[in-house]
């Protein structure tokens, strides 16, 4: 049989075959390909032979005809370029998939276009119906400033409407007085809230800072919630999705129990269309006695056993805040801002776990096999963890087979890469990040401070492991989404260092090579979650995750491969996904 380009009621029968095993009984050999192995030479073949779910073989056309059946597939890519299944190493994708599903929320990019969402919701919803929205980081508004009191009172004045960025909220003046808070409210007792007021006339901005924003007693916002089906269509919606822009596995930093029902069922139904690695989501500020507990919870879980499509292998906690709301713990202080809402010039953010607790939960997940990771955005956290990690490796056991991890480590310092080098510790970073936010942090903390911002070539250099992810939480669709997960965006950025709305590039020093980029996404993350056996490159023996893209990564102009279109995406040796023709 020959075919490029196969029809799509292909992929339909294909996704359906993924519970029942693989489609073809007969090999499936892909020729005249620019095939981009990834491997430890990062050679390129012109062939690929595929039996069942794996590769067999990897090499030029003539090896891979060689004695091969004559009722084998013969697929003619025709000189496309070939890459390994993109893997996403950080995402949130049960919460992401049922974000929109009562209504579509548009893109906002300036205080106007959250206006107008409101405005919209205020005609749609009956009067007195709470509008809320969230996580519209106000650092990604052009103004980067929060809608007034009066905007919000002018865009809904019958509604009370909340718009939540991270800790922070903006309100209007009905949900002020519905909740009963005036200029003299104080803010809740053992947080650090804060009312802003006008310094002129005391009178309430309608800003609320922190723990304040829990004075709103929010309502009914009329929106309708998804069942559990619901739920699993849902998901299952996004991982087709995924698949769209090449990515065949992700790893969920912080899944539940409710959240790894949802995988399981699109496993048993065979619609499970990425390979999943599971982190099980602890509150690290419980009791040390119940955080332990929950840790031996998951090391007890039946998906603690290897499979390729859905394994529970890690533990992830929160160590600081975040940098898009000026709460992630630095070395040094943050400086005073009107847009994060700073105006203590000693304030260095927020950090969650105390060292000696931190050491004590690391050490007993490691113990279990468990791979441990916390959310650690500033350089403040980051080098917390990472000397925890140090003290473990030299006072308890060896940690480097155990690949310990710091999820996001924007802000980094020499002498963390060197311990995380030293002992094995890799990193989760979200490319992206640097493209979205970068101008609003060379505002805030100056070029100099921003050194080892994101600092792929010297993670690279002291021999890091490093890998590319999108830490995807809102919306289908990979460039409208928050975060965006086009892994191809994410490529570009560490190829690029250039921030939108920014003429020049960001600490350009630290650009790889698009080799380097590559492997981000491919076999970096592979070694991320133990499985650079299985995956994250294209040679015999491993699983046959690959993509078929439009142009040549390698060779396209730069500004073109943030541009790139996946034609087919392949897993296990069957489609999961075609491009329209």
């Amino acid at each position: 049989m020959n075919r490029f380009l196969f029809p799509a009621f292909f992929v339909l029968f294909a996704v359906l075959a993924l519970a029942a095993g693989p489609l073809y009984a007969a090999p499936t050999a892909l020729l005249n390909g620019h095939i981009v192995t990834v491997d430890g030479d990062f050679s390129i073949a012109e062939a690929l032979l595929i039996d069942g779910e794996r590769i067999v073989k990897v090499g030029t056309n003539e090896a891979i005809e060689e004695n091969l059946p004559a009722d084998a597939t013969r697929i003619d890519l025709k000189g496309a370029t070939v890459l390994p299944g993109l893997i996403d190493s950080h995402v949130h994708s049960t919460g992401a998939a049922v974000y929109e599903y009562d209504h579509v929320i548009p893109e906002m990019e300036t205080v106007e276009d959250v206006l107008a969402y409101i405005r919209g919701r205020a005609e749609l919803v009956p009067p007195g119906t709470w509008i809320n929205l969230s996580q519209v980081f106000i650092t990604r508004l052009r103004e980067q400033r929060f809608p007034t009191r009066t905007e919000l009172d002018e865009a809904a004045p019958k509604h009370p409407v909340f718009f939540r960025t991270g800790p922070d909220a903006a309100v209007n003046s009905l949900a002020l007085s519905l909740s009963g808070v005036t200029r003299e409210t104080a803010p809740p007792e053992g947080g650090t809230g804060r009312l802003e007021k006008d310094p002129n006339t005391g009178e309430l901005t309608g800003i609320l800072r922190g723990s304040a924003t829990r004075l709103i007693k929010r309502g009914d916002t009329g929106t309708k919630k998804p069942d559990e089906k619901g739920r699993v269509d849902a998901l299952g919606e996004l991982l087709a999705d995924y698949n769209k822009v090449g990515i065949t596995s992700i790893s969920d930093r912080g899944a539940g129990e409710s959240n790894i029902g949802l995988y399981t069922a699109l496993r048993d139904s065979g619609r499970l269309t990425c390979r999943v690695y599971l982190y099980y989501g602890v509150n690290a500020q419980a009791p040390i006695e119940k955080v332990l507990e929950n840790i031996d919870k998951a090391a007890a879980h039946p998906l603690h056993a290897y499979n390729s499509k859905l394994w529970l292998r890690g533990i992830k906690i929160f160590l600081d805040g975040g940098m898009l709301t000026g709460s992630a713990y630095m070395k040094r202080p943050w400086g005073v801002s009107e847009a994060y809402g700073i105006d203590d010039p000693n304030y260095r953010g927020m950090v969650y776990v105390e060292p000696e607790k931190l050491h004590e939960m690391a050490r007993h997940a490691l113990s279990k096999g468990l791979q441990f990771t916390a959310h650690s955005v500033g350089d403040g956290a980051v080098e917390r963890l990472v000397d925890v990690y140090a003290k473990i490796g030299t006072e308890d056991f060896p940690v480097n087979e155990l690949r310990p991890c710091v999820t996001h480590c924007n802000f980094m310092s020499a002498g963390a890469i060197e311990k995380m080098a030293a002992h094995g510790i890799v990193a989760d970073l979200q490319p992206a990040w640097l493209y979205l936010d970068g101008r609003t942090l060379l505002k805030q903390f100056g070029n100099e401070r921003l050194e080892y911002f994101q600092p792929y070539k010297t993670l690279r250099d002291k021999g890091v492991v490093a890998g590319g992810g999108s830490d995807h939480m809102q919306k289908i669709g990979s460039l409208r989404s928050v975060n965006p997960y086009n892994p191809f965006l994410g490529i570009w950025t560490t190829l690029a260092r250039h921030p939108r709305w920014m003429g020049d590039s960001l600490r350009p020093e630290q650009i790889i090579e698009r080799a380097d980029a590559i492997r981000l996404y491919t076999i970096n993350n592979a070694w991320l979650t133990f499985e650079e056996k299985e995956k994250g490159s294209l040679e015999a023996g491993k699983l046959a995750d690959f993509i078929v893209l439009d142009r040549d990564i390698l060779t396209c102009p730069l500004d073109e491969v943030r541009e790139i279109t996946v034609r087919e995406t392949w897993l296990g040796g069957q489609p999961v996904y075609q491009a329209a023709e």
